[in-house]
């Protein structure tokens, strides 16, 4: 298994920052990948950054050029540095992990989720 323990999630003004960080624990030899989603009141979950272990990293076309995905060098956490950041953004943000738990079996472990809100 693999836990995932967000942190880093509160109130800002729109224009703001803030910074989450996601720390992976448990059997991160499996982990293919890392992600952050986030679901709004009345909204399906989506993606909003991935990046690989190869380091390739993925935006919802929402938050291009405004939120930065990123690790650290052991690749057990990451980070989701969010800037200009707008009312819309607001949501419960979940860590997420794509893993391989067996040859060819995936599966998907979930953090929590932190609560961004953004006043305008």
């Amino acid at each position: 298994q693999v836990q995932l323990v967000e942190s880093g999630g509160g109130l800002v003004q729109a224009g703001g920052s803030l910074r989450l960080s996601c720390a992976a624990s448990g059997n991160i030899f499996s982990i293919l990948g890392l992600g952050w989603y986030r679901q709004a009141p009345g909204k399906q979950r989506e993606l909003v950054a991935s990046i690989t272990n190869g380091g390739t990293t993925n935006y919802v076309d929402s938050v291009k050029g405004r939120f930065t995905i990123s690790r650290d060098n052991a690749k057990t956490t990451i980070y989701l540095q969010m800037n200009s950041l707008k009312p819309e953004d607001t949501a419960v943000y979940y860590c997420h992990a794509n893993c391989e738990v067996r040859v060819g079996v995936r599966y998907n472990y979930w953090g929590q989720g932190t609560q961004v809100t953004v006043s305008s």
